[in-house]
């Protein structure tokens, strides 16, 4: 479905991506892992063209997309459902408002197919009777909820997840990753997971690659990476305080 092919990114001097090169399969639930700083949000940015590399490739099912026009990007972007770390919902619009938006804004489906499909869509992350409320009446994972199902009303291939799970308390976050799995199951999408939450993401995901230094370090399935004799790999993943980790500065 995706590959980055020695992606390279620099800010201000300081280079975040390093060469970042992986292959995520079609349909499948990958987790990129690792510590903070270290280019896992940059990375995304890059996979629904906010940021533009300085060198390298991202092929979408073997198109470029660095090489396509804006408009085309545009369409290729419609391939892409995005959970934001925060949620990203609009304030000032309600559940029913926020979840519907990507449908006013992209089909021309009437009112009442569009109220069939939020009504859907909210039941499919366990929401019901919450059409009236705004985000701030809402608990952060019933937020996290509400986003996920804007995120999926359009049926998209690809579907990114920045930290979801980010501020949940852990019975919210094994929540949250229930929800992830069974809404992958049902929709067949290829789902990207942007996670800190070790050990919990081992049982969501097909693979695991962990990012470090601004490349990717290693990737495989999660038993392999929990069995990794990779000394950075071993460090993260049982939060050992034990020897120097490299950090961009």
């Amino acid at each position: 479905m995706i590959e980055i092919i020695d992606l390279r990114k620099s800010f201000n001097g300081q280079e975040v991506l390093r060469g970042v090169t992986l292959t995520i399969h079609e349909r499948e639930l990958i987790a990129i892992i690792g510590r903070s700083g270290m280019g896992k949000s940059v990375l995304l940015k890059h996979l629904i063209g906010l940021h533009r590399p300085d060198s390298g490739r991202i092929l979408i099912k073997g198109e470029d997309i660095m090489q396509v026009c804006l408009r085309d990007v545009c369409r290729l972007r419609e391939r892409f459902g995005v959970l934001f770390q925060g949620g990203a919902l609009f304030d000032s619009m309600t559940v029913y408002e926020n979840v519907a938006f990507p449908l006013q804004e992209k089909t021309r489906f009437s009112k009442a197919e569009i109220r069939e499909r939020v009504h859907h869509a909210l039941e499919d992350v366990g929401l019901t009777g919450v059409d009236d409320k705004y985000p701030a009446e809402l608990s952060g994972g019933m937020r996290k909820r509400v986003a996920l199902a804007r995120a999926l009303i359009t049926e998209p291939e690809i579907v990114l997840f920045d930290e979801p799970t980010t501020g949940l308390d852990p019975i919210s976050l094994n929540a949250i990753h229930r929800l992830i799995i069974r809404t992958h199951r049902k929709y067949q999408f290829t789902g990207i997971v942007i996670s800190h939450d070790i050990p919990q993401i081992f049982d969501i995901a097909d693979r695991v690659a962990m990012l470090h230094d601004g490349k990717i370090i290693e990737v495989g399935l999660p038993e392999e990476i929990q069995r990794s004799e990779n000394p950075i790999v071993k460090q993260f993943i049982t939060g050992s305080l034990e020897g120097p980790i490299k950090v961009l500065h």
